[in-house]
């Protein structure tokens, strides 16, 4: 099969490759669909220990299974493996399992390729009417889904929150349709870029502006710099809730005096429980996501091109979608 292999920081070989076998509980996907995930961005410029090259990338998949009693079957892919018999597991935090692995990390490939091996249970049944370019955005929004949860769930139940997102990448324009999608909500988005700021504001009517004004009763941080949190920091008013999503760098930016004379609760969290991804899923199926026509999509065998022009910020929208099969 041809596949898209990291080889060393900022470098990327479009060849051939020995296709995955099914074997256990796994089942055969070609994959149709796969997004360029942040975190494909940081093991890309060798930011990432957990992904040593030579590696294949890629998480965010959508595909056909090939063989077996669901052959035939379009599927959008969870791909977080875990094992769904520990404490974490049986209490549906599955995102916190002890032995959780997700394809793009060793011991398993990742999706920029023609095929990839998942177990049955990481398998959600995309229905007809929705193109798998779609389905393959669940698993970045299901990320979005299940931070915003968690942090709506830690205010008060009576408060109708002002929220604010930092970040207009795909994680943080998620965050906004998922505050959308439960309640709707008074909403802003920061984002320093100005063409990415234009293209939300235009194209998926976000509120996006360079610098927020006034206190927010919940701040998501879609990029995770010390910068952000700083920005979060400031702008969470007293009381309020800091979702923290993003992996940009693990050190500094949070103001913790203020966030302790004012009871700021922060939260951290990372990928989504098994009921997140499904329900994210249905979401996209559903159309309660809204049109979702925000990608941009390529070739598989262009995707050096794809992710140098990520870096150089040549691209406005929030989301490359890669075709394997052209």
């Amino acid at each position: 099969m041809k596949a898209l292999i990291y080889d060393a920081p900022e470098q990327l070989g479009y060849r051939d490759t020995r296709p995955p076998a099914a074997e256990g509980e796994d089942l055969l996907i070609r994959i149709e669909a796969v997004g360029i995930c942040g975190s494909d961005m940081h093991a890309y410029l060798g930011h990432d220990d957990r992904r040593p090259a030579p590696l294949i990338l890629g998480h965010e998949g959508a595909g056909v299974i090939e063989g077996g009693p669901r052959d035939g079957e379009r599927v959008t892919i969870n791909p977080l493996v875990t094992c769904g018999t520990c404490p974490a597991c049986l209490a549906g935090r599955e995102n916190l399992c002890a032995t959780r692995q997700i394809i793009s990390m060793p011991p398993r490939e990742g999706a920029f390729a023609q095929y990839v091996t998942m177990p049955a249970r990481n398998l959600v049944t995309v229905p007809d009417a929705t193109p798998l370019t779609k389905a393959a955005l669940a698993e970045p929004l299901a990320v979005s889904w299940h931070g915003v949860r968690l942090g709506l769930a830690a205010l008060p139940a009576d408060c109708t929150p002002r929220a604010l997102v930092i970040g207009g990448g795909a994680i943080g324009l998620a965050a906004v349709l998922a505050l959308r999608a439960m309640g709707g909500y008074d909403i802003t988005l920061a984002e320093p870029q100005p063409a990415r700021r234009a293209f939300l504001r235009d194209r998926c009517a976000v509120h996006a502006v360079e610098s927020p004004e006034g206190l927010f009763d919940l701040v998501v941080d879609a990029v995770g710099f010390a910068a952000t949190r700083a920005r979060a920091s400031a702008l969470t008013r007293p009381g309020g809730v800091i979702t923290h999503i993003g992996l940009g760098e693990d050190a500094g930016g949070l103001d913790i005096r203020r966030m302790t004379l004012q009871e700021i609760t922060f939260i951290g969290t990372y990928t989504y429980t098994a009921q997140d991804f499904r329900d994210t899923a249905q979401a996209i199926f559903d159309n309660r996501l809204g049109p979702l026509d925000w990608t941009e999509t390529r070739n598989l065998s262009d995707g050096a091109e794809a992710f140098a022009d990520l870096r150089a910020g040549r691209v406005a929208s929030p989301k490359i979608i890669l075709r394997p099969w052209g």
